[in-house]
């Protein structure tokens, strides 16, 4: 089975080796195993796991709350309708932040046009003439 050092799997999913002992010391990392000298290896599954950190991370999620779903894994079958709620949760929140990302994509979007007409013409008097609103 392929193992990996600490710093090759902070290269493959562009984290510091500082953030990967700073999970480990948090708790979210007890399935690393470790050499009898102390020196972590990583195995694929490891790696996936931690995408899945990195995942969770990116929806807002703390550490503390990483590593109750880390535990609930831990706990195995028990904890599977906690984990699926988790995951709504997480899904509902990421919806949410995607309708709000929409929005402010919309709005420059506009302010592209905007800048790119007053551009154009030399003038945002271009857009008095079209009934633009003029907004910073």
């Amino acid at each position: 089975m392929k193992t990996y050092s600490i710093s090759q799997v902070a290269k493959k999913l562009d984290l510091t080796v500082y953030t990967l002992r700073y999970y480990d010391k948090e708790g979210l990392l007890p399935f690393v195993e470790r050499t009898e000298s102390g020196t972590r290896l990583f195995k694929e599954s490891d790696v996936e796991a931690l995408k899945i950190i990195e995942c969770l991370k990116s929806t807002g999620m703390t550490i503390k709350e990483i590593k109750h779903f880390i535990d609930w894994c831990s706990d195995g079958d028990v904890t599977l309708q906690k984990r699926y709620n988790m995951f709504m949760e997480r899904k509902a929140t990421v919806e949410t932040q995607m309708a709000e990302l929409k929005k402010t994509l919309e709005l420059i979007d506009h302010k592209c046009f905007y800048y790119k007409t007053a551009l154009d013409a030399g003038t945002e008097d271009v857009h008095k003439k079209n009934k633009i609103e003029i907004t910073y």
